[in-house]
């Protein structure tokens, strides 16, 4: 079988089907065209935060990790190998666990790791074998339109914004201080620039009057995903929605003087050796040279060395509910996969996930078995009903949340109980299919 795309959907199905004895060539087209954010040819290669998110399974994210891993996913366990201090988060030094996974593809005995640009799916071509398509949020131009002649559909476009990385030895330790909120964590990896009233408002009017870069023509009409929003359009919302966003700093006590600040600027490490450090929430597409001066406008951060500046590229997704089944297959075409970020989910995790059950899946339809289509009971089974079955003229992406899962039956005394029963619910459910799905 074929999988056309190497990122983090293609590398956990290309893997899951491997050691499930299925010989696999996985089409990735990096170094040989490279997109605008990625900077290797390493497969599942993180070009935004490196963050998949919570840990807990009281959170929708983390429950989502546990899920898959019981349904076996690979990539999770091996982003665990790699991990950094994230808190209650899971982040990876992005470039070893890059590294790790194209080294298991390299060596699989199953998979044909193959570096070209496939411009055409030639669906004529596939009759009698399965196809996944895993080109991600920066599916090529001519893959693209091969795609829209096949289907006829257009493809809906969004813009996906990143956020600058500095040098851990270039902040101010004598202005910012090492904390995570409500001091949860004893060695925190966050790095909090706190700000008065005064160097916010300096802050605040420099950066929504702040260059942008230009837009082609064709990006003109843009639309952003809630959860990654530029911070200068995040902004101009109003004065305050940052100090109720992005730099809120409730739980950020200055420990010099026990006060809470005015607007907190929290970076994240980001890598394992703890020498660079992200910018959390400041996903940007300011002018590089503006994104400089910003950045000396934030107390600790006046000289900070930027090792990456925050870039904004296009994502594209296919109307997966007109196009697709509940189990990744698609509607027009038999044997022919769907997974991450092109089917409209959001996120690591969420890319890695719909991998993992389009994999189940070709897997089972090789083994001439029903399909799976995993019940809302389970994050992964909700975010898959969501975006097969959601409203196709007004289809947007969507990642994991607990607004997407099936209502409970019984009531619940608050939040917290309300995630407790979802949690216990889903992972009973999971754990009942499990023996299904076991390579």
């Amino acid at each position: 079988m074929k999988i056309i795309g190497g990122g983090l959907a293609g590398s956990e199905a290309a893997i899951y089907l491997a050691n499930s004895g299925i010989k696999v060539d996985l089409y990735e087209m990096r170094p040989v065209n490279q997109t605008p954010v990625h900077k290797t040819g390493l497969l599942a290669e993180l070009v935004c935060s490196n963050s998949l998110g919570s840990y807990s399974v009281e959170n929708a994210s983390g429950l989502l990790k546990e899920e898959i891993k019981i349904l076996g996913s690979s990539l999770i366990p091996f982003a665990e190998k790699f991990s950094v201090p994230a808190g209650g988060a899971l982040a990876v030094d992005r470039t070893l666990f890059a590294e790790y996974v194209t080294k298991i593809v390299q060596e699989h005995e199953f998979i044909n790791l193959i570096h070209d640009h496939v411009h055409d799916i030639h669906l004529h071509e596939y009759e009698n074998e399965m196809v996944l398509i895993a080109t991600g949020p920066l599916t090529s131009d001519e893959l693209a339109a091969s795609l829209i002649n096949h289907t006829g559909q257009q493809y809906l476009h969004f813009y996906d914004a990143i956020a600058p990385i500095v040098e851990h030895d270039s902040i101010n330790m004598n202005l910012a201080y090492k904390m995570d909120r409500y001091n949860k964590a004893p060695d925190s990896p966050y790095i909090n620039c706190p700000m008065t009233e005064e160097e916010y408002e300096n802050f605040y009017s420099y950066l929504i009057s702040a260059p942008t870069i230009e837009l082609k023509e064709f990006e003109k009409d843009v639309k952003y995903f809630e959860g990654c929003m530029p911070v200068e359009v995040l902004a101009k919302r109003g004065k305050d929605t940052l100090r109720y966003g992005p730099m809120k700093p409730v739980g950020l006590p200055d420990p010099r003087t026990g006060e809470i600040p005015y607007a907190v600027v929290q970076l994240r490490q980001d890598n394992a050796i703890a020498t660079l450090y992200n910018l959390v929430g400041f996903q940007t597409n300011l002018k590089w040279s503006a994104q400089k001066e910003l950045l000396k406008l934030i107390p600790g951060l006046e000289k900070a060395a930027i090792i990456r500046y925050g870039v904004m590229h296009r994502n594209t997704y296919i109307n997966s509910p007109l196009l697709l089944n509940q189990t990744l297959e698609a509607r027009f075409k038999e044997g022919l996969f769907f997974a991450g970020q092109i089917t409209g989910v959001e996120g690591y995790t969420e890319s890695i996930a719909t991998g993992l059950l389009a994999a189940i899946n070709i897997r089972r339809k090789l083994e001439s078995k029903t399909l799976l289509q995993l019940h809302d009971l389970c994050i992964l089974g909700a975010l898959t009903q969501y975006i097969t079955t959601a409203d196709a003229n007004n289809f947007q992406p969507m990642n994991s949340n607990w607004g997407i899962i099936k209502p409970l039956d019984q009531k619940a005394r608050n939040k917290k109980q309300r995630k407790q029963i979802y949690s216990k619910r889903s992972l009973e459910y999971i754990h009942s299919i499990k023996e299904t799905v076991k390579i």
